[in-house]
């Protein structure tokens, strides 16, 4: 009997999952603080824009009330992020950015001074966002794919989606793609609500209320690229 033909671009398709599992694998053993606050591990970002988001606010002359006209939060919110109590979402990262008149990309990977961006397989930085009070993952963790590229206007991430309670929607500028990689992702979009699989993907604009999350009790893997102007 002759044997199935192999299918090129399964193939190439399946290697970049076995890759991103066993990256995925290696760096999980790197978990953000537990319960007992332990340090985050090597090779694992906290992240942390409070102290940056404060640093740029004073610089330019701001005041918490400033920053909650040009958001939406609220004063006492803000003050809790600027603590480091807080750890904002990516769409709220975003609200400040524009507040600040920043790329959210500087409070993710710092100063934007390169021309391109090159990010080896072996090099990349998990961002953990978690919940500073209880010391726990807060929703998601992440990788940058684009760290230091001055001038960029879309943001592409490596996301694994945790189980979660906590449900923040999320409405501010721009637009989001987002392709699923493993398991099910559960999107809330406006009234509607979504259930994509490995190879589904979707696009829309980040005005419309929104929610992400992982669908049921399994970790999640997708490709997100946001776009802010």
């Amino acid at each position: 009997m002759d044997e199935k033909k192999q299918d090129p671009e399964a193939d190439k398709y399946q290697d970049f999952l076995d890759d991103l599992s066993h990256f995925s694998a290696k760096d999980e053993e790197k978990y953000l603080a537990d319960s007992a606050g332990k340090a985050p591990s090597e090779g694992e970002i906290v992240l942390r824009v409070g102290e940056t988001v404060k640093e740029i606010r004073e610089k330019k002359g701001l005041s918490l009330k400033d920053i909650s006209q040009r958001t939406g939060l609220e004063p006492e919110v803000l003050m809790e992020i600027e603590k480091g109590k807080i750890s904002p979402p990516l769409g709220s990262i975003i609200k400040l950015a524009k507040a600040l008149e920043m790329k959210m990309g500087y409070f993710i990977s710092g100063a934007e001074d390169l021309p391109y961006t090159i990010v080896r397989k072996n090099d990349r930085k998990l961002i953990s966002r978690f919940d500073s009070k209880k010391s726990q993952t807060y929703g998601y963790e992440f990788i940058s794919l684009a760290p230091h590229k001055k001038d960029r206007h879309m943001e592409p991430f490596l996301v694994t989606l945790e189980p979660s309670d906590v449900e923040e929607r999320s409405s501010h500028d721009g637009q989001e793609f987002i392709f699923v990689l493993e398991g099910i992702m559960e999107v809330h979009l406006g009234e509607e609500t979504h259930l994509l699989e490995p190879g589904d993907a979707i696009y829309y604009d980040s005005t419309v209320s929104h929610l992400v999350k992982c669908h049921g009790r399994e970790k999640t893997k997708i490709l997100a690229v946001l776009y802010a102007e």
